[in-house]
């Protein structure tokens, strides 16, 4: 089953079917995942891990299903909706079939190399003449037209990046991991550059930096960023370099570049404003440029949140948030329970989620993203590592707790004084 959950995830990222339009005239990723689904049918290693989590995306479903009932602009949401409880489906299989570590890492490492090969798909059509021109320079796309918008392409980069540092502390795959893990730093940080969004590059930038303050040696690293940044920068081309100046200073770049900045406290506002006109529900999924009369997106997570979903988005994304905090918690706790804190991939797994997750409310100042596959993966594989843990920890304590071989028994017997008598009865 985890390969079949792999080779969704491919599909679902990369996104074939997109690229060659006859896959998708075949409705190749529907047939994919029902076929998937047969498979889960039949399976006999199916199970529900009980977790607060499960709750709060149930919350969280219905609380979608209600704003989409509600809006007067239902007809235009229902891809949307679609697309989010595709996403849903996927989780739910996630969750009842994968319960071991084994399962677990390989379908984390499966999602890096499919990410691998989206990138490196993305940056041959780049080199190849694909991309777009916009803000006045030209910016690398993803392959796909679902997530494959620069801005969208490079939020994707950034939110699987905290899994690097956990294969790399897990020691997966020795020297040959090392080198395929560091090839793909190297292409993602690519990549973030060449799509010219400073939202992406910003989150490059506050990853980079808690990483390197979090390392014994984090002044080094300091040092040797300090070094590489401005020869990294001053590499880039003319256009993407003023792209990122605009950053600090806005008025060196073209006044769309300004304007764009701008629409991201203005999407927070007026996400207030469209919560006023209906605090319950909101305008509804994916209703926000026909109930604001714009042609661009709220370009901000809050923003979304409140407008599209109102008082029962807030609430239910709130409590989801919490029951992340409360795995992760959790997990650490679990880890220092043990006799000897593992270092191993399915210890580092919260962590790296609980890295995303942050990455996501942060980059949520700058991009709607409520809707991302990422919420609902990234709490699967928390609640199946979770899950890992705990009976991790209990195999440990049963085997603390197991008698002493006869071997070891004859041999303190022996080590007794002479004279010692045991009465049985």
């Amino acid at each position: 089953m985890p390969w079949l959950l792999i080779g969704y995830m491919f599909l679902f990222i990369d996104r074939p079917f997109e690229v060659w339009p006859w896959l998708g005239d075949l409705r190749f990723e529907r047939i994919y995942m029902l076929c998937t689904i047969g498979v889960w049918l039949l399976s006999s290693g199916k199970r529900w891990i009980p977790n607060p989590q499960h709750i709060a995306y149930a919350g969280l479903a219905g609380a979608v299903l209600t704003c989409w009932v509600l809006s007067p602009w239902m007809d235009r949401s229902q891809p949307i909706i679609e697309d989010w409880f595709k996403i849903l489906v996927f989780y739910f299989l996630l969750v009842t079939t994968i319960h071991d570590e084994k399962g677990l890492k390989q379908l984390v490492v499966g999602f890096i190399f499919v990410m691998g090969l989206y990138l490196a798909h993305s940056l041959r059509e780049y080199i190849g003449g694909r991309h777009t021109y916009r803000m006045g320079i030209s910016r690398m796309i993803g392959v796909d037209s679902t997530l494959g918008d620069p801005n969208s392409f490079g939020a994707s980069i950034v939110y699987s990046l905290p899994f690097i540092p956990a294969l790399w502390r897990s020691g997966w795959e020795g020297r040959r991991g090392k080198f395929l893990i560091l090839t793909y730093a190297a292409l993602a940080a690519l990549c973030i550059l060449l799509t010219g969004s400073r939202s992406s590059l910003l989150g490059l930038l506050l990853f980079s930096m808690i990483l390197m303050l979090g390392h014994r040696k984090r002044f080094l690293w300091l040092m040797l960023f300090a070094a590489a940044a401005p020869i990294a920068f001053v590499a880039l081309p003319d256009s993407l370099q003023t792209r990122f100046e605009t950053i600090i200073n806005p008025d060196v770049g073209p006044a769309n570049a300004k304007e764009s900045g701008e629409g991201r406290i203005e999407g927070l506002l007026n996400g207030f404003a469209l919560w006023a006109r209906s605090p319950l529900s909101g305008v509804g999924p994916g209703a926000w440029r026909p109930a604001m009369g714009s042609g661009v997106e709220s370009h901000n997570l809050y923003g979304q949140i409140l407008g599209e979903l109102g008082s029962l988005g807030v609430l239910t994304f709130g409590f989801m948030l919490a029951c992340f905090a409360w795995n992760l918690h959790r997990c650490r706790v679990i880890r220092k329970q043990m006799p000897q804190e593992p270092n191993d991939l399915l210890s580092q797994i919260p962590y790296a989620v609980g890295m995303s997750v942050f990455l996501l409310l942060f980059m949520g100042n700058f991009g709607h993203n409520f809707f991302r596959f990422t919420w609902l993966w990234y709490g699967g594989f928390l609640i199946v590592a979770r899950h890992c843990l705990e009976v991790r920890l209990a195999e440990s304590y049963e085997t603390s707790l197991e008698p002493e071989s006869e071997h070891e028994m004859d041999q303190e017997f022996k080590e007794l004084p002479e004279g010692w008598v045991f009465h049985t009865g």
